[in-house]
């Protein structure tokens, strides 16, 4: 995502303006900067769904000019610590309307359910995104870089980017904000890319075999009736649809995975601290398990992460999956006896040996983070096991998306070891 103006928004929201937001709402700094970033992409969502809009961007060119962009910019830390007010809180109580129209309120729920957080401080988390939002157009536009024509060509490009930092349940309902096909091609997909690894390369494959095709169509006798761009391009966007529908039916169904997570609820530590995570998460399940003293340490059991969020193909792990590592390592340290296993998990698409290898520098990459996090690395270990032990039908989208896991699995804990 390097370069991409959601980097670049997020960019302006300092480290002091984190702790200063995450005092403010009385969340935890890691909770405050993942629903940040989840608002901001929200935003940016909203505004990509009417970028074909001339209207709508008119509207919104409109509250970029004059001194806005530096007014916004300098009142960064005082909105972090205390809230907007004056004239900029006016602006974004303008602003958010616009891009959410009624659903504000289930936009907020959406994103705080998402990072984790108290559904009181989903208002002030959009709060925060807007001036990012706002204060960084208003600097394209005081430098008069940015046209109504240009906002809508930058929104529709960064969809893409959004990627993993959208939630999964936002308010699916039409009219300024709903679910239009751009949000749903780029639905937060787990541990997984969104497209099946054949697809692209198929569908690039059959366009040039098609243009080639096309070519000596050209010239063979007989008059063409489809020119060789023709044929290229409406097997271009044949692919392109192929690859939008793969996408959307993969993130639907990470969606939907998601939503079964449960409510929220409060969990408590022994060391007296309390995390807010989903009923039927791998958080609950995994302090159940470590408080019930009649449960064995097993090989088979084993508690699959169901909120990491990876680039696609690679093993890097996204932003929006830092809620979910910092309440793992929270538990760890919570249990200082407990070690465990971590284990890396892809489907069957695609090579063996890379797949192997992408699945042990994911659970690599998942330890690092966690011990990053303040859990001692002798206490865990990391194993790539690739297309082994599939726990779903790799014939189906559904199923693969289970496979393509990270998975813990407890080694040693008081009274037991495997």
């Amino acid at each position: 995502m390097a370069n991409s103006m959601l980097e670049s928004m997020l960019g302006m929201f300092t480290p002091d303006m984190q702790q200063a937001l995450a005092s403010r709402l009385g969340e935890s700094p890691t909770g405050v900067q993942s629903g940040v970033s989840a608002a901001t992409a929200t935003t940016l969502s909203g505004l990509a769904d009417r970028a074909g809009d001339s209207g709508f961007l008119s509207q919104i060119m409109g509250l970029l000019g004059g001194g806005t962009g530096q007014t916004i910019l300098t009142s960064l830390p005082s909105i972090a610590s205390g809230g907007p007010s004056g004239t900029v809180g006016e602006l974004i109580n303008k602003f958010l309307p616009m891009v959410f129209g009624t659903q504000q309120g289930q936009v907020a729920s959406a994103i705080t359910q998402f990072a984790g957080l108290s559904s009181g401080s989903g208002l002030g988390l959009l709060k925060m995104a807007a001036p990012l939002v706002l204060g960084y157009f208003a600097k394209l536009h005081a430098a008069g870089s940015l046209t109504t024509s240009s906002l809508g060509n930058a929104l529709r490009a960064e969809a893409p980017n959004l990627q993993g930092y959208l939630p999964a349940n936002l308010p699916a309902a039409a009219g300024a904000f709903g679910p239009t096909p751009a949000r749903a091609a780029f639905a937060p997909v787990v541990a997984a890319s969104a497209t099946p690894r054949w697809l692209v390369p198929l569908a690039i494959a059959g366009a040039l075999l098609l243009a080639l095709l096309a070519v000596r169509s050209l010239m063979s006798p007989g008059p063409p009736v489809r020119t060789a761009a023709t044929v290229t391009n409406e097997t271009a966007n044949t692919a392109a649809n192929a690859v939008s529908g793969a996408a959307t039916t993969a993130g639907n169904t990470a969606q939907a995975a998601w939503a079964k997570l449960g409510d929220m609820m409060k969990v408590k530590l022994p060391d007296g601290s309390e995390l807010n995570v989903p009923s039927h998460g791998v958080e609950a399940r995994l302090v159940s398990y470590l408080n019930d003293s009649s449960a064995p340490v097993s090989e088979t059991t084993w508690f699959d992460f169901d909120r990491l969020l990876f680039d696609t193909g690679r093993a890097t792990l996204q932003p929006a999956s830092e809620e979910q590592l910092t309440n793992i390592a929270a538990i760890l340290k919570a249990y200082p006896q407990v070690q465990v296993r971590i284990g890396g998990y892809t489907d069957n698409t695609g090579d063996p040996a890379v797949n192997l290898q992408l699945s042990q520098q994911r659970a690599a990459n998942v330890m690092e983070e966690i011990s990053r996090l303040g859990v001692e690395p002798a206490r865990m270990s990391a194993k790539g096991y690739g297309e082994e032990n599939p726990i779903a039908d790799n014939s189906t989208e559904e199923g693969r998306q289970k496979n393509r896991r990270i998975s813990l699995r407890v080694t040693e804990k008081p009274g037991s070891a495997a």
